[in-house]
């Protein structure tokens, strides 16, 4: 009995004196080892750190809900344009909004979208990629990119044809 109650002392030492990642073990490591980056030298950003920043003392939230017009041109009054469209938004990032053709005879629509800020930083970037991302024939070019104050009118985001 005293074996395994000795054993399991020295189990319990050896996590304590361990270098470990960060919420497991015993917590019983000396304050010189309180940061695995300080143990290997790394040089990490850590996962909680959701605020990015632009300029010198303003930060900018990911989360905050921004709204954004598009202006794409390309194939955009094919039907499978919408349909990239309307899935990488509405579904894909839960963001709310339209897009609409801007005239019949034209190659350009307008994109507006509602959403956290990193969602739609990233629809942008999605639209941005053109070609590449919407489909074989089809091409996608962002045109002008406008910052807009978020309604909430949308609950959903909308195709819209002609």
């Amino acid at each position: 009995m005293r074996s395994v109650y000795a054993a399991a002392l020295f189990a319990a030492f050896l996590l304590a004196w361990s270098p470990r990642a960060e919420g497991f073990g015993a917590g019983l490591m000396p304050s010189s080892y309180s940061s695995p980056a300080l143990l290997f030298g790394s040089k990490s950003v850590s996962s909680s750190s959701v605020v990015t920043f632009m300029k010198a003392d303003e930060a900018i939230d990911p989360n905050e809900i921004v709204g954004k017009r598009i202006i794409v041109s390309g194939d955009v009054n094919g039907g499978y344009v919408r349909s990239c469209v309307l899935n990488e938004a509405g579904r894909f990032r839960r963001l709310v909004g339209t897009m609409s053709p801007v005239d019949e005879d034209s190659d350009t629509a307008e994109i507006y979208v509602e959403g956290k800020r990193k969602m739609v930083d990233g629809f942008i970037r999605w639209c941005e990629r053109g070609s590449k991302q919407v489909g074989l024939s089809q091409k996608l070019e962002v045109v002008k990119v406008e910052e807009e104050d978020p309604t909430g009118l949308y609950d959903g985001f909308y195709a819209k044809t002609h």
